[in-house]
């Protein structure tokens, strides 16, 4: 992962600053250079948020003059990459007011840097219109722009404002991912993809529903957006969702293990388990094995967390078998408790086994 230095460097700054009084044509930015000299310490948000509220400073208040500068900086091949990803989110706040021409100056700058933060301060104060703009992009000749469409309306995009009014209905943002699904760039797709995965965490039925439409007259590339669209149903062990794919939750099965060969582990160190899965049915199947940690918490509950193993079809009497090694590496996203855990073996979203292991988390 980059640094916010490597992103939003003070030299990109500067640079940002140059262009934009040249666009301007006015001597100098002054507030973006002085921001340049003072982003030290900051995390990649609030150097993003410090150099959004330099550019209003420095950019003419009324929206006709603001836009005519960036149309002009956009001109020059040279405004491009993470310096824009700031102006996005300025013409964020200014262009609210004129709303239809903020959103087209939107689409124009994506193909730059993504603007899909930066369209959803115009889709929470008016969704029904926003939309009405976001749904003609789709038909966009440029990818960046299509996938904006598909990708500033995910309820839940990462490292973004949610989008409460699509998290509680997301049915009238369905017709943008209708339109892509079958898109011909996979940078779209998979963007359709994470927003049907986004809208499967509020409204599990919802998203199979849309999956299964998409199925009845499939592209090449259908399965596989469907695939990434419901991982989290597939992982949650959702009847509905396994059995659109075709993984039949009463597969039959007899499965060993896990066997736990370190009993113990440390912080840093890894957990190891064997298993063993034979196929017992009369006919082929398709099979999603998944292991679930079940960690434990501060307060000595458990929280169980899924991850991934295979998805394969098998045939009758056929045996998969396999060790894991699972990593208790400090990440920034968990933190680890000394205390005794399990772990699951899960076969199209059914647990088949479980062992317990002891974690110790002491520095």
């Amino acid at each position: 992962m980059p640094t916010a230095d490597e992103l939003l460097s003070a030299d990109t700054v500067s640079n940002l600053a140059r262009l934009l009084a040249r666009a301007a044509r006015r001597p100098d930015s002054p507030a973006l250079r002085a921001r340049a000299a003072t982003l030290g310490g900051l995390a990649f948000s609030g150097r993003v948020t410090a150099v959004r509220d330099a550019v209003l400073a420095d950019l003419p208040d009324d929206w006709p003059a603001f836009e005519a500068v960036l149309r002009t900086a956009l001109e020059d091949p040279g405004f491009a990459g993470w310096m824009t990803f700031p102006v996005n989110e300025a013409v964020g706040v200014r262009g609210l007011a004129a709303f239809e021409p903020g959103l087209a100056l939107l689409r124009d700058l994506t193909p730059r840097l993504t603007a899909e933060s930066a369209v959803r301060p115009f889709l929470r104060a008016d969704p029904a219109r926003a939309l009405a703009v976001v749904r003609g992009w789709t038909g966009d000749p440029d990818p960046h722009v299509r996938r904006l469409a598909s990708e500033g309306t995910r309820p839940r995009l990462p490292w973004a404002p949610q989008l409460p009014a699509f998290i509680a209905d997301p049915r009238p943002a369905v017709p943008v991912l209708d339109d892509l699904h079958r898109d011909e760039s996979e940078y779209v797709r998979r963007s359709v993809a994470n927003h049907l995965n986004d809208i499967s965490r509020d409204h599990p039925a919802l998203a199979v529903e849309i999956a299964a439409k998409w199925r009845t007259d499939p592209a090449a590339t259908t399965d596989r957006v469907v695939r990434h669209g419901l991982r989290t149903l597939v992982k949650a062990g959702r009847p509905d969702a396994l059995t659109l794919l075709g993984h039949s939750p009463d597969v039959e099965v007899t499965v060993s293990g896990p066997v736990v060969t370190t009993p113990h582990v440390a912080v840093g160190g890894y957990l190891v388990f064997d298993y063993a899965v034979t196929h017992t049915g009369a006919f082929p199947a398709e099979l999603v094995v998944d292991y679930v940690v079940h960690h434990v918490k501060a307060n000595g509950a458990r929280t169980p967390k899924v991850f991934k193993l295979t998805t394969r079809g098998m045939a009758p009497g056929e045996t998969l078998t396999g060790t894991k090694r699972h990593s208790f590496k400090p990440i920034t996203t968990r933190r680890y408790h000394s205390g005794e855990h399990l772990v699951q073996l899960q076969v199209n979203g059914r647990v088949r086994g479980e062992a317990a292991f002891t974690l110790d988390a002491t520095p």
